[in-house]
């Protein structure tokens, strides 16, 4: 959980006394490592669960503040966006029974969570993208109002003085440019916590580096964003490049992004990790300190390294090395921020299961990776996984493997005797992992979003199969069942909601559109061949300056010598048009009232799609 009561450093004393709480947590940490204070044993796991909330018709909903004040909880915290919430599920020891345990727990905090959302018409759904998410949901004004989360945001518009260029190209390519960090709000992640030895913990880290790709292919859960299939964990390439602050230039940028897999082994001691990223990354935020941890430590008193933590909690490598404190000894843990949250708690718990089974397990020959392995090559491995999924082909131990080799093959009997080895229950170990294996034989969560998505877009317009697939989500979810067990989608659905269209639902987006200075000739003949019947004239700044009829074109069919002419000469200006979150009785009204077939979907002066009578 990161500190909520933070601001934003505005000022050199702000900066200056920051900075030296910062480095006084260093050197507190060095002490307590020299001095052997971090705690060895035993070994413990955590998890935070990240949910998005829905309304009725399976869109996003901005009532986290107002659940969260029902629930009342400790284990309930707020999230950067009004529609996800996360879940802090208690440590436990790594032993026995633990994983089941914890997925006690989780149930029983969902089910709490579930009771009082229903009294106010919300659903709960555990997915890494929500699938009915669209670009009107990620402004500012579903930011939670929290000072972290505003503060956040003040610093990455300052520090990038433009927005972000957000290009994603999967199967569909996406690319908007936008200006906040409310992007952010779209990831929702099932973070696994790993409390390890001080002794054996850089090994240990770099060994988490190697073994990332080929976990998260097995748990990819996020291929769509805002109706676009993009990469199967799309996660790994949006938060990237939403909370990126770095600024463009016509410079070759050689700095590293806040969020990212690396660039190197690690070496030396584990204050190195957090040294590195203070060299790196400037501090951005900060809050009210006391004492300086060293000299709570001269005080017999462990300190929380609070202005480390709040460091740390703007920095986001995809495996993070966190601190922390338990019935007052220090530890030391490795934080998985990688796999999406999703599609069942089942799915995650197993996920869990296999990523520390395979952490635990390391055979001897993967002891010091980093003198035999080439850095790139793993870090190869994890964006090949995020954007291929269980299609991966991995480059491990100097041989190509696939996916479904290396995993039934190598890290499942790794996993297992590692979690044997550390005495979780044969019961709690054979259950998670075979799910893992039942999924690699059938299919991920990716793959069965994908599959159903394609299905549904045959006979619904893409928002509608959005929302239809959100919602035959949130009934498999219910029923439990692991997501290699899900059947397809195979029938005809009639949308629930039609009550509740908006313009949204109908129209066409894949519009066809000409330049104010197009010939007559050119617009004849694309409106020939495409068989259409209207087409929106633009500008040079892509703006909707106009719009014709085949009406308007066709005395034009044997007119040779005018077709030379400019469409802008014949071109309708006086012309209506509508928003696309209108619902569609307004459209109705709007063409009925002016007796057109052709109402333009704009945002601002942008044309997002188009409406006639044949999407009606």
């Amino acid at each position: 959980m990161g500190e909520l009561d933070v601001t934003r450093i505005k000022t050199k004393k702000d900066q200056s006394n920051y900075i030296h709480h910062l480095l006084n947590d260093i050197k507190a940490l060095d002490i307590m490592i020299d001095k052997g204070m971090i705690e060895e044993q035993p070994l413990r796991i955590g998890a935070e669960q990240e949910v998005f909330l829905v309304n009725n018709q399976f869109l996003p909903e901005n009532k986290s503040l107002e659940l969260l004040k029902d629930i009342n909880s400790s284990n309930f915290t707020t999230e950067i966006s009004r529609y996800n919430i996360e879940i802090n599920l208690d440590v436990l020891d790594l032993k026995e029974s633990c994983f089941s345990a914890l997925h006690n727990q989780l149930d029983t905090l969902l089910e709490k969570a579930k009771k009082f959302a229903a009294n106010k018409q919300i659903k709960i759904i555990l997915t890494g993208i929500l699938p009915s998410l669209s670009i009107n949901n990620v402004g500012d004004n579903s930011m939670t109002a929290v000072k972290r989360y505003s503060a956040l945001n003040e610093v990455v518009k300052k520090t990038r003085k433009h927005g972000f260029n957000i290009h994603i190209k999967g199967v569909d390519e996406l690319n908007i440019l936008f200006n906040s960090a409310m992007l952010e709000g779209c990831n929702n992640s099932f973070q696994s916590h790993l409390q390890l030895s001080p002794k054996t913990f850089v090994d240990d880290y770099n060994w988490a580096q190697a073994i990332a790709g080929p976990i998260l292919s097995i748990c990819t859960n996020s291929p769509l964003l805002f109706g676009k299939e993009l990469w199967s964990e799309t996660r790994i390439a949006l938060f990237t490049q939403s909370f990126d602050m770095r600024i463009n230039s016509y410079l070759l940028n050689e700095k590293q992004s806040r969020v990212s897999f690396g660039n190197q082994w690690q070496t030396g001691s584990i204050t190195n990790i957090f040294k590195d990223n203070i060299s790196r990354f400037r501090s951005v935020l900060t809050t009210d300190f006391t004492k300086s941890s060293v000299d709570l430590l001269k005080e017999n008193k462990i300190p929380k390294l609070r202005a480390l933590h709040l460091h740390n909690g703007t920095v986001y490598p995809w495996n993070r090395v966190c601190y922390g404190t338990l019935n007052g000894k220090p530890n030391l843990r490795i934080e998985n921020r990688y796999i999406p949250s999703g599609p069942t708690t089942t799915d995650e718990i197993a996920n869990m299961v296999f990523w520390i089974g395979i952490m635990l397990g390391k055979p001897d020959k993967y002891r010091n990776i980093h003198e035999k392995w080439d850095f790139k090559d793993v870090k190869t491995n994890f964006f090949n996984a995020a954007r291929y999924g269980m299609a991966t082909q991995f480059y491990w131990d100097g041989k190509h493997v696939s996916s479904h080799e290396l995993i039934l093959n190598e890290l499942l009997p790794m996993a297992y005797e590692g979690l044997q080895k550390y005495g979780v229950s044969l019961a709690d170990t054979e259950y998670y992992l075979r799910i893992i294996k039942n999924r690699v034989q059938k299919r991920n969560a990716s793959e069965w979003t994908v599959r159903n998505y394609r299905y549904l877009l045959k006979s619904h317009k893409r928002f509608e199969a959005m929302q239809i697939l959100t919602a035959k989500m949130y009934e498999k979810q219910e029923a439990g069942e692991p997501v290699h067990k899900w059947a397809m989608l195979n029938e005809s659905y009639d949308s629930t909601y039609r009550n509740y269209w908006i313009v949204k639902h109908i129209m066409s987006s894949d519009i066809l559109t000409v330049n104010k200075n197009d010939t007559i000739e050119l617009v004849l003949s694309v409106m020939t061949w495409k068989n259409i019947h209207h087409m929106p004239v633009l500008n040079s700044k892509d703006e909707l300056i106009g719009l014709v009829s085949w009406k308007d074109l066709e005395i034009y069919l044997n007119d040779i010598e005018n077709q030379k002419n400019s469409i802008s000469e014949i071109m309708q200006t006086d012309i209506k048009t509508i928003d696309e979150y209108a619902t569609v009785l307004e459209a109705k009204e709007i063409m009925k009232a002016h007796q057109i077939s052709c109402l333009p979907v704009v945002k601002g002066k942008k044309l997002v799609g188009l409406l006639t009578h044949n999407d009606f």
